[in-house]
């Protein structure tokens, strides 16, 4: 009985070339052999192994020559190629091997294709093979790519699957230029158009999605906007990657996002579409083209026209809806537990009180509200000041601004609440500085979701904007100067007039002064840290 041949594989009755992988390589290949297939004909495939196994050690010499060791991979590590650029690889190198082996080997220039092969080769090209059958045709190569650093896909990802497919291509490919050699024609080209040369300028490295978006975001703080770190819009982001399958920007066509910007629709209301992830996405690759970390703006054609906005009533609050829950605000209570436990944070409890009161007299963004500091509370002129300033957290100018508080708010005791606090913010929970503006966030949401499970919203209005529009109405109705209301509200000027003169203290408390107080009834004031109201 014939012994068995070295590095020739048997499986399933079809025949590979085989060699071990070196232990100190096995863990950054993820294999621990290399194998190349042979033809399914015992005879025909021993005349091919010296060939195939010459090949898969030409593979481990590019690694490491003279001796395969971790740190020579390491030395290899680089920015992962894309899908073109293996293919191409891998196709420029089975050319160069065949000539190599042209040159050295007289067995080589007699052996025949692999008919087998080839048509699973074809297979694999038209998708209709399993990744374990494709594993067989071409897992050695990307394991060979691994090995150099120039990909780190692994076996059941979109990715690896997209790089066999193509590297099957590139075997299909390479085999025919091999038959047209044996016929004495060097000139062929591949037909496939993954393995038409690429031009210089445009060849790209692969530009991973994450980090793109990380650098574009700190970019971005760096002039002063995202400073949450886009935490709405990395939502996108998130959302390309999982329905693509892939992180590689530079894989992506139009068609990728064309048929994400589908499957959206059917998820998602068309004015987030429109105001949130296909602006993110184009403006991320915009920004990832200038600095020529991609091709092309594959997002730049695609976009969705916001709806029109449907009125079917006023912007701002009536003064029936705005007693209603001034008064439901003013007289809240927490709930208690079985033992007359307050359930609910100090804080939390005072920011149901008076924030929509702070709304309702400043026509601020209830974010800027929720993360008031004690020092951001002054007294000026005879007056309450409340400084509202990115140094708190978000401002949508980034401009400071003061704003008088209304002598009703002071009526009520809300002086007597923030007057005992350390500094801080007086509203939210934030352990630190840096967390003031995600726990004001917070704090602003729950208090959105506690005015409509309170049923203090009415229908089609927003349940703090309105008091923004509300404000200016009034304002508006009094006769006080647009401009006045503008440096009050944080609105940005209209005219470049605006930017000439100050809008001083005294004019902004006037202003306020004017605002008519609220017919709340004879609201006293309890003395506790909460600012507890009770009707008297």
């Amino acid at each position: 009985m014939a012994g068995q041949v070295r590095h020739l594989k048997v499986k399933d009755g079809r025949f590979y070339a085989r060699i071990a992988m070196p232990v100190s390589l096995r863990q950054f290949v993820g294999r621990s052999e290399l194998t190349a297939p042979l033809c399914g004909e015992r005879r025909a495939a021993l005349k091919q192994l010296p060939a195939a196994v010459a090949v898969l050690q030409r593979q481990l010499a590019l690694v490491s020559p003279g001796a395969s060791t971790a740190p020579a991979v390491e030395a290899t590590k680089h920015k992962n190629l894309s899908v073109q650029q293996i293919a191409l690889r891998s196709y420029a190198d089975r050319l160069e091997q065949d000539r190599i082996l042209r040159e050295t080997t007289t067995a080589w220039a007699s052996t025949t294709i692999d008919t087998d092969y080839a048509a699973r080769l074809r297979e694999g090209i038209a998708g209709k093979l399993t990744d374990s059958d494709l594993d067989e045709l071409v897992g050695h190569r990307i394991a060979g790519f691994r090995v150099l650093g120039d990909t780190n896909v692994r076996i059941g990802s979109t990715d690896w699957r997209r790089l066999a497919v193509a590297l099957c291509a590139a075997e299909y490919e390479a085999l025919e230029r091999v038959v047209e050699r044996d016929e004495g024609d060097f000139a062929g080209k591949p037909r496939h158009p993954l393995l038409q040369p690429l031009d210089d300028q445009e060849q790209v490295e692969p530009a991973d999605l994450l980090e793109l978006w990380e650098a574009y975001v700190a970019k971005r703080q760096k002039e002063g906007s995202m400073q949450d770190g886009g935490r709405r819009q990395v939502l996108a982001v998130k959302s390309l990657i999982d329905f693509t399958k892939t992180s590689n920007a530079n894989d992506l066509t139009k068609k990728d996002i064309h048929a994400w910007h589908d499957h959206l629709l059917a998820k998602l209301s068309v004015k987030t579409i429109a105001k949130v992830y296909l602006p993110t996405i184009r403006s991320l690759f915009s920004w990832a083209v200038k600095r020529e970390l991609m091709n092309i703006n594959p997002a730049e054609d695609v976009s969705q026209v916001a709806p029109k906005t449907v009125r079917s009533r006023e912007a701002g609050y009536t003064d029936p809806e705005a007693l209603m829950q001034l008064t439901a605000a003013l007289t809240y209570q927490p709930k208690l537990s079985s033992q007359g436990k307050v359930l609910e944070n100090i804080k939390v409890t005072a920011a149901k009180r008076w924030v929509p009161l702070l709304c309702a007299f400043t026509g601020a963004r209830i974010g800027e509200l929720t993360q008031l500091r004690r020092e951001d509370l002054r007294h000026e002129q005879g007056s309450w000041i409340a400084r509202i300033t990115p140094d708190a957290g978000s401002v949508k100018t980034k401009q400071y601004r003061d704003v008088p508080l209304h002598p009703q708010l002071i009526e009520l005791g809300f002086s007597d609440y923030f007057e005992g606090l350390a500094d801080g913010p007086i509203f939210n929970m934030s352990p630190e500085p840096s967390r003031n503006r995600i726990h004001a966030q917070k704090l602003a949401n729950r208090l959105r979701d506690w005015l409509h499970e309170e049923k203090l919203v009415p229908k089609d209005l927003q349940p703090c904007h309105g008091w923004r529009h509300r404000f200016k109405t009034v304002e508006i109705e009094l006769g006080i100067s647009e401009r006045v209301i503008d440096a009050i509200q944080g609105h940005a000027g209209r005219r470049a007039a605006d930017d000439y003169g100050d809008v001083t203290i005294k004019a902004r408390c006037d202003a306020i002064a004017r605002f008519p107080a609220f017919n709340l009834g004879s609201a006293a004031v309890e003395k506790d840290r909460t600012g507890q109201t009770s009707e008297k």
